[in-house]
């Protein structure tokens, strides 16, 4: 029997979710780890799929700039979906084995995870013939509504992108869009259809559970993330602000980044903040908690490493003068777009508007 691997990741960046996606699919191709199941939620994003019609998304660049909505192109199935907080996200980067290479079984048996969720709370789902997706309702009910989407890729039977599950999504942003482009339908979710609020956890157990019997696998227990912090340094306001980039010794890299580094065992976060950030540059500040905790892929090695970070913000004077420390060669002070430019991950990006935010500068 082959393995399952679930990993919950809270929230990811829609850029470094496909990063981990890609990074998955090259490990479990070479043989490195089992079929892995990546539980998330994504910020506010709008995703193309190959048949997508870009007359789908309703709303003007200008109010999805002003709802913090991205665009992004992808190579999964079907049309234009959303995905945002609250909503389930699942990848599951499965290697499919002789007997179940037949991509319309796999997508079945994708719906039959979700139509088994649901029902442990006490709703009956199912699919509609002509829409993709998992539904509530009969096609010919005028309350049909769909629950959650499904968008898949497969490549010589390796699988990648997966399904979205509404839990407790906002669903007033599925008004930017032409859902999967129905018309004739609306969307639902968890919470409306119970009338509270659902613990997300709890719906990833289930999910994870009916995974491992649908596709017949073992599950086994993920190797816990590494936690990490970062740090964005400020100086200047307005339209003379500069933000601190660390470049990092070709040994370990050679890219931009702002200050990082891993919490110690027992270490709070704000405490790793403070430390990480007197060790990179020397300069002991209050660091300000951006409330901004995500999960990415470090090194782009394979198979991948697996972080969860929290953000800090910190300001200091003009006159200060950087003190690099042993990871770092060169440090230079960028204006905004230049930082944003420069670095790698998008979590380090909002990471980086988020202090500018936080620090009104």
């Amino acid at each position: 029997m082959n393995t399952l691997t679930v990993y919950r990741l809270g929230r990811v960046e829609y850029e470094d979710g496909l990063q981990l996606m890609k990074l998955f699919g090259e490990a479990r191709r070479q043989g490195l780890c089992g079929d892995v199941l990546l539980l998330l939620e994504h910020p506010p994003v709008l995703t193309l799929g190959r048949a997508a019609n870009r007359a789908n998304i309703v709303a003007s660049d200008a109010r999805l700039s002003s709802e913090g909505v991205e665009i992004f192109e992808t190579d999964r199935g079907g049309d234009v979906t959303y995905h945002g907080p609250g909503q389930l996200v699942g990848y599951p980067i499965f290697l499919l084995p002789e007997h179940r290479h037949d991509v319309r079984r796999y997508v079945r048996d994708v719906e039959q995870c979700i139509i088994r969720t649901v029902a442990e709370y006490g709703i009956t789902s199912g699919t509609i013939p002509k829409w993709p997706g998992v539904w509530i309702g009969r096609e010919d009910s005028p309350d049909a509504r769909k629950i959650a989407a499904i968008g898949v890729h497969l490549a010589r039977w390796l699988t990648t992108h997966g399904f979205a599950l509404n839990v407790n999504t906002h669903l007033l942003h599925f008004n930017l869009i032409v859902p999967c482009g129905i018309r004739e339908a609306g969307v639902t979710s968890l919470q409306k259809e119970l009338g509270r609020l659902v613990p997300m956890a709890e719906v990833e157990e289930k999910m994870a559970r009916h995974f491992a019997d649908v596709f017949e696998l073992e599950r086994v227990e993920p190797a816990p993330l590494t936690r990490t912090v970062s740090v964005t340094l400020v100086r200047g306001k307005g339209p003379e602000a500069r933000v601190l980039l660390l470049r990092r010794r070709p040994t370990r890299g050679g890219f931009w980044q702002i200050v990082t580094g891993r919490m110690e065992p027992g270490e709070l976060p704000r405490a790793a903040a403070a430390r990480e950030l007197f060790e990179e540059t020397g300069l002991r500040t209050e660091v300000v908690d951006l409330e901004y905790r995500h999960a990415f892929a470090v090194g782009g090695v394979v198979p991948p490493r697996l972080v969860e970070e929290n953000g800090f913000a910190a300001r200091c004077t003009e006159g200060f003068e950087v003190r690099l420390g042993d990871e770092h060669d060169a440090h230079e002070w960028v204006d905004v777009p230049t930082a944003l430019a420069r670095l790698p991950f998008q979590g380090l990006r909002e990471g980086v508007r988020r202090a500018i935010q936080a620090l009104a500068v």
